[in-house]
């Protein structure tokens, strides 16, 4: 009885040590989380991108589809370290997002402050529908 005792004062918690670093399931590829919404005469998209340099983003319009793509990179100088976990996700990433029909692509602007992307998209004030009378 004295044995088992101690076998549990040296171990309180025999299950804990597999189950503290137990890869539990999670997504594996980089996608950036994204909110769309309309500010006045402008559809704003913000994007969060935190690790990523401006310079590894790109942001395009074609067709009234709006395209973000970046790469975060891996750290390039990392100690060797004894890791219990390893779950920052690195590599390339692609966002695409259909645009209403009635904004202004050739005007639109894009900034990157603290890790969120926001592109601003005017909109214009007809619609590019056009009504079809039928005979």
């Amino acid at each position: 009885m004295e044995r088992q005792f101690e076998r549990f004062f040296r171990q309180p918690f025999p299950f804990m040590p597999s189950m503290l670093f137990r890869d539990l399931p999670r997504a594996t590829e980089l996608t950036p989380s994204v909110d769309i919404f309309e500010e006045g005469a402008e559809l704003v998209v913000k994007a969060d991108l935190p690790g990523i340099a401006k310079d590894d983003l790109n942001v395009s319009i074609t067709e009234n589809t709006l395209t973000i793509t970046g790469e975060k990179k891996k750290e390039e100088k990392v100690e060797k370290k004894d890791y219990h976990r390893f779950e920052r996700s690195y590599g390339s990433f692609s966002r695409s997002f259909r645009l209403p029909d009635n904004v202004s692509a050739d005007k639109a602007k894009a900034s990157f402050k603290d890790g969120v992307l926001e592109i601003r998209v005017p909109r214009t004030r007809e619609s590019k529908q056009k009504k079809i009378t039928i005979t």
